[in-house]
Order: structure tokens, then sequence, then C-alpha cells
């Protein structure tokens, strides 16, 4: 298991993980990713193996359509750190691209095609 620790881009939220070490990614083809364009989290993460410390005020929620998925962002700097998909309610994604240790520009993805769920 690998220990990861993640942030948005002011620092105000950050979250912190230990999962499989992470060799590849996931790009989303819902509306909601598609224009937000960012690498996700290969596997989906337990909310009991995920800890989030955000300032107070800083967090901020997202949701659409049937609102069962939950978009999370960073209300100072705008940066998406991580969700809850609405396919597994009990665990989070993140965005591998606040997690520094990772080059999403150099990581192979897979495409989950968001649009059919």
């Amino acid at each position: 298991m690998t220990h990861y620790q993640g942030r948005c881009h002011c620092g105000a939220v950050r979250f912190s993980f230990e999962g499989e070490e992470i060799d590849r990614g996931v790009r989303c083809n819902c509306s909601m990713c598609a224009r937000r364009g960012a690498m996700m989290s290969p596997y989906p993460i337990p909310r009991a193996q995920f800890q989030i410390v955000a300032e107070p005020q800083a967090l901020g929620l997202y949701q659409f359509g049937e609102k069962t998925a939950e978009h999370y962002f960073c209300k100072r700097c705008g940066i998406y750190p991580f969700h809850v998909p609405g396919r597994y309610p009990d665990h989070y994604r993140v965005n591998l691209a606040c997690i520094d240790e990772i080059d999403t520009f150099a990581l192979p993805f897979d495409v989950l095609d968001g649009r059919q769920l």
C-alpha cells in the first residue's frame, strides 16, 4: 500500500489515503468531467480510508441531475480535489493532478463512459 497526500491549488483543502500504487488514471466523458478535464484515481477509495482536512468554509459541494454524485471544490481557488461517485456512494475518487508526486501528463488512462451511466 502507498500513502498519498493531495491538495487544492491554495492548500485550503487537503486529503490523504492509502491504496494500491497508482500507475494509470481514469478520464470520464460525463458532462461534468469532460468540462473540467481532470484525471481521476483508477479505483474508488472507501470513505473509511480517506481523510479530508479543509479550512473552515473552504470546501464547496456541487451536485446536478439526480444529485447522487457529490463534486467537491475549493471555494478559494476553484480546484476540484475529489468527488463521491454516484455509483459508489461510500467511496471517493480523487483528482490525480492534486497529488504532487503524480505526473498526469505522463500517466496512461482509461476512459469511463459516464454519459451512459
